[in-house]
């Protein structure tokens, strides 16, 4: 299980290889990247800059983490999440997920992407076409993360 908040790009290829190289019993690994797009809410977005305090930041990803594997029989867990300026196209997030079957890594997967969204303390400022905002927390989000409360 590992998480890593940084500046630079990743490789998929090479996170996916690298969790599956480390156990034989995987029978299912699921990915999710996330990517920085070129129009949000009607504005054309030229960049994006993620900003975070460390220590809060690998804490509050930890505690994602180990509640996830509270729930599910997992194999291996892989965050990565970037921060600074991004442009559009731009790797934002990595989650991969490794299980011997495939229900626990979708699932498993799909819970860290919905708590990375509401619970992770980045803050999103968008450059845009008309000036400068702060991106809001989306109430769908939150609806996707209260779900995982009662299963």
């Amino acid at each position: 299980m590992s998480v890593t908040v940084q500046t630079q790009d990743f490789d998929v290829g090479k996170e996916v290889a690298l969790l599956h190289s480390k156990n034989a019993r995987v029978g299912a690994i699921v990915s999710f990247v996330g990517l920085v797009r070129d129009v949000n809410d009607g504005l054309e977005v030229r960049e994006m800059n993620l900003e975070h305090y460390p220590a809060m930041t690998e804490k509050s990803l930890k505690l994602i983490e180990e509640q996830c594997e509270k729930k599910w029989r997992l194999l291996g867990i892989r965050i990565i999440h970037r921060y600074g300026k991004l442009k559009p196209t731009d790797q934002i997030v990595l989650v991969i997920v490794s299980s011997e079957h495939r229900g626990d890594a979708f699932k498993a997967c799909e819970f860290l992407m919905d708590y990375l969204k509401t619970q992770a303390p980045f803050w999103k400022k968008e450059i845009t076409n008309r000036g400068e905002r702060w991106v809001d927390a989306r109430s769908a989000d939150d609806d996707a993360a209260k779900r995982w409360t009662t299963s």
